[in-house]
């Protein structure tokens, strides 16, 4: 059955990194995944938290917000209200978990990079279009202070994609908004450049799925994130694609 926007089941949306889309931070990208649109700012800072102080190790986190007019009915600001939804806190967790998976935080220093996801437009799969860019903008503040002979603090690559199955029972990739909303089963993926899953978060919403379809489903996530790494590898450019997984 024909997709929304004419795609096939396995093809990813127009994916598009724009780099330094921000003049202040270390890093920061703007990327697009389909109608989907997030800013994703790196930022370094000399300290880390209380339990790592004097260890000589660094810290990666995120944050993650959806500005008010990011989705076709306005959403409230988080901050009058005093707290983080549940869904927010989940989503920067993610972010940062993901990222912390692919450094050396030996490598890092006693630093803390701090990412900024901010969705400017949603159109489904807002994580996992955090997690991608997030890396690129991760990789950028690494380069801003590192000092050639030494190790780099990304040792992979990283990306991040949904995956789910269609009301009409097909296994897809890359869900915008209304196939996620309709979906039977949503899945998200996270997966480094060496094929290794970082994070696999599935649900059967319409029913529950069987052992045939999470293969098919994490067969299609793997695709998705080797697509989104080689093109990872194209925005970076032959110097910062050289850097990551240096050890000297």
């Amino acid at each position: 059955m024909p997709r929304i926007d004419r795609r096939g089941p396995e093809d990813l949306r127009h994916c598009e990194m724009r780099r330094h889309f921000q003049r202040y931070p270390a890093g920061s990208v703007l990327i697009e995944m389909g109608n989907t649109k997030v800013v994703c700012a790196a930022t370094v800072e000399d300290r880390v938290p209380f339990f790592l102080r004097g260890t000589g190790e660094g810290w990666v986190t995120a944050e993650y917000s959806l500005l008010p007019s990011a989705t076709n009915t306005r959403t409230p600001r988080e901050a009058p209200r005093g707290h983080q939804s549940g869904r927010t806190q989940e989503i920067q967790r993610l972010i940062g978990r993901s990222l912390r998976s692919v450094v050396d935080t030996k490598a890092l220093g006693e630093r803390t990079i701090l990412i900024d996801c901010d969705v400017i437009q949603a159109d489904g799969g807002t994580r996992t279009a955090s997690v991608t860019g997030a890396f690129v903008a991760l990789v950028e503040a690494c380069a801003s202070f590192y000092e050639k002979g030494n190790v780099f603090p990304v040792k992979d690559f990283l990306a991040a994609v949904s995956v789910g199955v269609s009301e009409s029972e097909e296994p897809i990739l890359d869900l915008c908004y209304e196939e996620d909303s309709h979906a039977i089963v949503d899945m998200n993926v996270v997966m480094t450049g060496a094929g290794r899953f970082v994070e696999v978060q599935g649900t059967g919403e319409g029913r529950p799925f069987s052992h045939e379809e999470l293969t098919k489903l994490l067969t299609l996530g793997e695709k998705g994130c080797r697509e989104l790494i080689s093109y990872e590898k194209d925005v970076l450019g032959g110097e910062l694609v050289w850097l990551v997984g240096r050890i000297g």
